[in-house]
């Protein structure tokens, strides 16, 4: 094992070996809860630009398994306290370091993942370099910044996706940097699913006459996507919407709402989210780092809030037939209770038949 390091913007150092590929990579570094998904946080497009501190100490035990693959990877970094060479799992394939090295993504093991983690936590998300050596200044760690996230992740190309069994409705889903699950799920309720674009025009998606319309999630900072915004405004109204994490913080502008940016976000599958009225706490996957200001939106109200930060986490647009959340409810790794939010956006198109 080659000695690696990882630089934070601060001036912190911490020593560790090499795994995967072998380099120098900047980016925003983040941590992420979970004690299981790190094959769906590795394959996430939502980490493009960030490198990602997993704070269970052990990755990798039940291996790579391809089929569980969330998207095209697109993180900038992997940290980890140990990994493990010898997963057990009839499902593997191979070993997360094989895994990021075919991928070209750089990472260290053997640091202290918790104290990391707890600098984050204290001094908020700051930018870091996984390096063979140390550099000169830690400018260049400084001055970086993630631009156009969507455009890196969204794929170019429209795709469109059969119904399991017979077709009930189509569904147009709007590609930020999208998992495949949302696609499945949608599917298996006898939806038909076109995929388009990110910059696809609201024109173009309702000349198709869709029964609904799915934002997706994605990376980066929801407030600089104007054009986007300014697409989902006309289609406000005009279909039924299910906004999902990003997508949920684009409807919430579109709407006149605010957005800001949280001090270490929530990442991970273990975020509590309060039903507003009612008495149930879910337990959800989430990857962000920016939420909507509750209460901004004109036509919508908050009905889902982050239990231990009171953020926004869901939103009903009461006369719109729209309403979307921030947690993450179709991806592998997290509860599949909240699958009840497909059957919900499917309820609402077929009170438009």
């Amino acid at each position: 094992m080659k000695k690696a390091y990882l630089v934070l913007s601060n001036g912190k150092i911490f020593e560790g070996e090499s795994f995967g590929a072998v380099g120098d990579s900047v980016g925003e570094l983040v941590f992420n809860t979970g004690v299981v998904g790190y094959i769906e946080t590795m394959t996430d497009p939502s980490y493009y630009g960030q490198i990602v501190v997993q704070t269970f100490p052990l990755l990798g035990n039940y291996g790579v398994i391809e089929e569980d693959f969330e998207g095209v990877p697109a993180l900038n970094g992997y940290v980890v306290r140990e990994w493990c060479r010898e997963p057990s799992n009839f499902r593997s394939q191979y070993d997360v370091n094989k895994f990021l090295k075919d991928k070209n993504i750089v990472g260290i093991c053997g640091v202290d993942t918790r104290e990391i983690t707890r600098m984050i936590r204290e001094e908020g998300v700051m930018n870091a370099m996984i390096c063979s050596e140390l550099p000169a200044d830690i400018e260049k760690i400084k001055d970086f910044k993630i631009s156009s996230p969507i455009e890196k992740v969204s794929n170019n190309e429209i795709k469109t996706y059969p119904a399991d069994g017979e077709e009930k409705f189509r569904v147009t889903l709007i590609d930020y940097g999208s998992v495949g699950n949302a696609v499945k799920e949608l599917c298996k309720r006898g939806c038909s699913v076109k995929v388009v674009p990110y910059n696809t025009s609201a024109e173009d998606i309702l000349a198709d006459k869709p029964d609904g319309v799915v934002l997706g999630n994605g990376p980066g900072d929801p407030a600089d996507n104007v054009n986007e915004i300014g697409e989902i405004k006309k289609l406000f109204g005009k279909a039924p919407i299910f906004g999902i994490c990003l997508g949920h913080q684009l409807l919430a502008l579109a709407d006149g709402g605010k957005t800001f940016k949280l001090k270490y976000g929530h990442r991970g599958s273990n975020q509590p989210v309060k039903d507003v009225f009612g008495t149930r706490t879910y337990i959800t996957s989430q990857n962000h780092g920016y939420a909507v200001e509750s209460g901004s939106v004109k036509d919508g109200k908050d009905v889902f809030i982050n239990a231990n930060d009171g953020t926004c986490e869901g939103i009903d647009y009461d006369g719109y037939d729209a309403f979307s959340v921030q947690f993450v409810p179709d991806i592998s790794a997290g509860p599949i209770e909240k699958e009840m939010f497909f059957d919900k956006f499917v309820t609402m198109m077929g009170g438009k038949k």
